[in-house]
């Protein structure tokens, strides 16, 4: 068993390697990829992440996964033109704000949003794998609000690429909307779904499932269903545990869980991790599943921090794969039932591995806003609404030992209303945002159907 070998967490698709899982992003049976095993990193190993350049971190983590799909020089130019245009020569600074608790900030990127880190590296990756492949591909992404656009910025002008993304339509906030919307880009393609995100998520699926079509127009997905991004974003972990030189407690907040799985994956690679805290919004199916044991979705209510509105996480199930002891036939029998049902009583012993790792806390937007305030008042910094869920959760931590390090995942003038709310005024505009109002945006607003929906994307691509 090796780690440049993939496979699927519902066990009926064929071994996959590297390029092959960056390509297809979901397995042909509905399944999420996962290395048939973990690399590891030794003591020293973990050590030596300290004081080195991101770049470098990315490339000790990332060619344990490549194997035979891209040369070390392949590899090293790839990353130095992912992280060429951000704003922050750390890439993911780790910012201390009171005794013992870190900010680690990772919204320095093109689209002020932790979502770059990854998504750059794998547009990078995309285009010299599909260069070698030849042919075209079409992304469609489902975005709560930031997927969307750091993916436009990665492969937006790309040849051979198209990019279809979904927002729900009034389900994100203006500044997040217009960095779509607003591309000149002739290969992006924008949809306002009338519906939640996920409505927009169950659509994407459902266009794979429709294996003639997905064939047809090479579908493929740069969601963080995608293994890539995780292994891309399990680098900040290391990189600041080894600043800190001992084991953290990460406190993550959380959508998707795609972001929250890279810090478990990390674990595997080797990392001593404290916790790894769930920190949601009053969407709070991640919170419930960890403290009731039951996974359950509902409705999606609009709150604060919009890229959280999300019922249905995604890479929740392979934090389930792993916790079964890689049970594929389970996982593919519960995410059956879960899909018909929406619900899944999670078995006490995969409940009690879950557990072994993760807390989870919910937190409703009036802790949001406390929070905010809290840290101006504390520290003078400004954060953003997720990154206040954050916060909040880390409040609620008791007899956590060693530093704790909430995960900063975007810049808070992408949230200026919510800002605004808390602190009386809304934060200061950076240049990369500055001017988005005045451009012209390209959107078509649609029903959620998918029909209607699939049709779109056929005419746009003469398919």
């Amino acid at each position: 068993m090796n780690s440049h070998t993939f496979i699927s967490t519902r066990g009926h698709a064929p071994a996959a390697g590297f390029a092959e899982v960056l390509l297809a992003g979901l397995a042909p049976d509905g399944g999420l990829y996962l290395p048939q095993a973990w690399p590891q990193f030794s003591d020293a190993e973990l050590a030596a992440f300290k004081g080195i350049p991101f770049q470098e971190a990315a490339y000790r983590v990332l060619s344990r996964f490549t194997g035979p799909s891209f040369t070390e020089t392949e590899l090293r130019e790839a990353i130095a033109a992912a992280y060429s245009d951000f704003d922050a020569p750390q890439i993911a600074p780790l910012v201390e704000i009171g005794q013992g608790r870190y900010l680690l900030e990772l919204f320095h990127g093109p689209t002020l949003a932790f979502k770059d880190i990854a998504l750059q590296i794998l547009g990078q990756l995309f285009s010299r794998a599909l260069a070698k492949r030849g042919g075209r591909a079409t992304i469609v992404a489902a975005t709560s609000g930031d997927t969307g656009s750091a993916a436009i910025a990665a492969l937006g002008g790309l040849p051979n690429i198209d990019v279809f993304v979904m927002h729900p339509l009034g389900r994100v906030s203006d500044v997040q909307r217009r960095q779509m919307t607003t591309s000149a880009h002739a290969n992006v393609h924008n949809i306002a779904l009338e519906g939640t995100f996920d409505d927009a998520q169950s659509i994407v699926k459902a266009l794979f499932a429709d294996t003639d079509f997905a064939k047809r127009i090479s579908l493929t997905a740069v969601n963080s269903i995608n293994f890539v991004r995780i292994a891309a974003q399990s680098v900040y972990y290391l990189t600041a545990a080894a600043a800190l030189g001992k084991p953290a407690t990460f406190v993550v907040p959380t959508g998707n869980f795609g972001d929250i799985f890279a810090g478990e994956a990390a674990w595997r690679m080797g990392l001593p991790i404290e916790r790894l805290v769930i920190a949601t919004n009053s969407n709070d199916i991640m919170a419930r599943a960890l403290n009731e044991g039951v996974y359950a979705s509902g409705d999606a209510h609009p709150t604060l921090s919009p890229s959280m509105d999300i019922q249905v996480a995604s890479n929740f199930e392979r934090a389930l794969f792993e916790a079964c002891d890689r049970d594929a036939g389970w996982v593919a029998a519960a995410m059956n039932d879960f899909a018909r049902e929406r619900r899944l009583a999670i078995p006490q012993e995969v409940l009690a591995s879950l557990r072994a790792r993760y807390s989870a806390f919910a937190e409703d937007d009036a802790a949001t806003i406390a929070a905010i305030k809290a840290i101006q008042a504390q520290t003078g910094r400004i954060i953003d609404p997720h990154t206040a869920v954050g916060v909040a959760a880390a409040d609620e931590l008791a007899g956590v030992p060693g530093p704790v390090v909430i995960l900063s995942t975007a810049h808070p003038a992408k949230f200026p209303d919510a800002v605004a709310r808390a602190t009386g005024a809304p934060p200061p505009v950076p240049p990369r945002l500055q001017g988005l109002e005045t451009l012209p945006e390209r959107v078509e607003t649609l029903p959620k159907s998918l029909p209607l929906i699939r049709d779109f994307i056929s005419s746009r691509l003469g398919a």
